[in-house]
């Protein structure tokens, strides 16, 4: 049992390493999600007036998720004032647990977009396999950066590759 629990783990950080180190250089694929209003949202179309954008897909069960976005929503008013940076949530609850994300973004009053991906699409499309999962989009609308998975202190990291593209420098 010992060594099952320890290759589990082996292989999650082999996997979220693997995420990390393959760069995904395209656009944000045209894939329609729900906004928090029922509203179709077809998310090739996000744009943030030439600024950098964020995108997390999370799940109201995923623990590191609500704390990732905990630890994000303490500054990024501060990161907006800063940079322009727009970050979008993407719930991927089903349409079931779903009605559960609501509540959650009011009570815990996070400042950024969410949105629904209820039938998984966009999940599908992006290759998000475990959340929480972050993509940085450069102001064009290309995806520059992701990461799998959530310790505290990611969010550091997060706006210093956002500062980086405002920047002009590489992504590494």
């Amino acid at each position: 049992m010992y060594k099952l629990l320890l290759s589990f783990i082996a292989g999650f950080f082999i996997l979220t390493s693997w995420a990390q180190d393959q760069k995904t250089y395209g656009p944000v694929p045209s894939v329609n999600v729900k906004t928090m209003d029922g509203e179709v949202f077809d998310m090739s179309t996000v744009s943030n007036d030439g600024k950098p954008i964020i995108i997390t897909f999370w799940a109201t069960w995923c623990k590191p998720c609500i704390k990732e976005h905990d630890a994000i929503n303490e500054v990024y008013l501060d990161w907006v004032d800063e940079t322009g940076v727009k970050l979008y949530a993407v719930s991927i609850d089903n349409a079931r647990s779903s009605k559960k994300v609501l509540p959650m973004v009011n009570g815990k009053s996070w400042e950024f977009d969410v949105l629904l991906d209820e039938n998984g699409d966009l999940k599908r499309a992006m290759n998000v396999n475990i959340p929480p999962h972050t993509f940085i989009v450069d102001g064009s609308g290309q995806i520059v950066w992701q990461h799998v998975g959530y310790l505290d202190g990611d969010e550091v990291e997060y706006i210093e590759i956002v500062e980086k593209l405002l920047a002009g420098e590489t992504i590494e």
